[in-house]
């Protein structure tokens, strides 16, 4: 039986991948979507949402749902639990990306299998993961939702100060605990921090060498418990919410070996044109290198990676191009 060939595979059913799709799909590329769950990904958890253009407040499940009634009707094939588990660049320039025994043959790939938050591990992060629940790993998305309340920010690294900063245009009070005694974000980011914790009646605390153990409540996050890592001190602390800054773990195991990746395992690319290191594979969303971790930024990176397909598709030698000498507005 010959064959099947897609003009686009694209690997991940979250806002990145439907992104993608989307313009792929009305440009009458043939677009398969491989999903190792159900469309929508991190989004999913998600029971609020005020950032995305264009909807005053709506939910992630909600938000998903239209986008993949809009991707499919615009007959993008997507299929769920297909976990993609290796890919290979063929002789003939094509793409195979193997599902278990099954593969999948494109003319080019878009990589968007997202990242998870990496997690602290302690009793109660689970059962109150939500915003309204009290747990949150995204003070840009969730801040507004705390205003006049009182929180704990955990992490000591620069996403961790930047955001601990931006809680505290919200908070009436943000206390940033970290486990050691120094943060190891850049300096210039730490003595901003400093400076606004030394402010007279400052609403941001710093607690140096503690770590949460535990965060308690009922129904909703009402305390975490904190312990002093040098004299294993510990104490209940009252607080409304625990936004945790401590990384992200990018999805991306099944890729090693087939296209560059950081110590961390981010996707290595060039960040104007989303290519990767194998000509034919572009990559989107959170899972890449300088990505900014948002909603509507890895929407963005979807629709940016269709739209420089079609670039390869016309030029192949456009890959090599460096992007200092190739970049330029499009459509100009």
């Amino acid at each position: 039986m010959a064959e099947t060939l897609y003009d686009c595979i694209i690997i991940g059913g979250g806002p990145a991948g439907l992104g993608a799709a989307l313009y792929t799909a009305r440009d009458r590329l043939k677009t398969l979507i491989l999903e190792k769950l159900m469309p929508g990904g991190q989004i999913n958890n998600t029971n609020r949402i005020e950032n995305y253009p264009g909807f005053e407040q709506i939910d992630g499940p909600a938000l998903i749902e239209r986008m993949q009634k809009q991707v499919e009707s615009f007959e993008a094939e997507i299929k769920s639990l297909s976990e993609v588990t290796k890919l290979e660049k063929r002789q003939d320039g094509n793409i195979a990306v193997y599902c278990d025994d099954t593969a999948y043959i494109g003319r080019a790939v878009i990589l968007a299998p997202g990242s998870n938050y990496r997690n602290l591990g302690v009793p109660g992060e689970g059962e109150f993961r939500d915003a309204g629940a009290g747990v949150s790993y995204c003070g840009t998305c969730d801040a507004p939702f705390f205003r006049d309340r009182e929180v704990v920010s955990v992490g000591g690294g620069n996403t961790a100060l930047e955001e601990a900063l931006h809680l505290a245009k919200y908070a009436s009070k943000v206390t940033v605990i970290h486990r050691r005694d120094e943060f190891r974000a850049d300096k210039i980011l730490v003595e901003e921090l400093l400076a606004k914790a030394n402010e007279p009646d400052s609403n941001l605390v710093i607690k140096y060498d503690t770590i949460a153990t535990a965060i308690e409540g009922d129904g909703k996050v009402q305390s975490v418990k904190l312990k002093n890592v040098k004299t294993n001190a510990e104490e209940d602390y009252p607080c409304d919410g625990v936004f945790i800054f401590v990384g992200m773990v990018p999805n991306t195991d099944f890729l090693k070996g087939f296209v560059e990746l950081t110590e961390h395992g981010f996707i290595k690319c060039d960040c104007a044109y989303l290519r990767t290191s194998v000509p034919g594979v572009f990559v989107a969303g959170d899972c890449r290198i300088g990505a900014a971790m948002q909603l509507v930024t890895a929407v963005a990176d979807g629709v940016n990676a269709a739209l420089m397909l079609k670039q390869y598709f016309r030029d192949p030698a456009w890959w090599n191009t460096p992007v200092d000498e190739a970049l330029q507005p499009s459509g100009w």
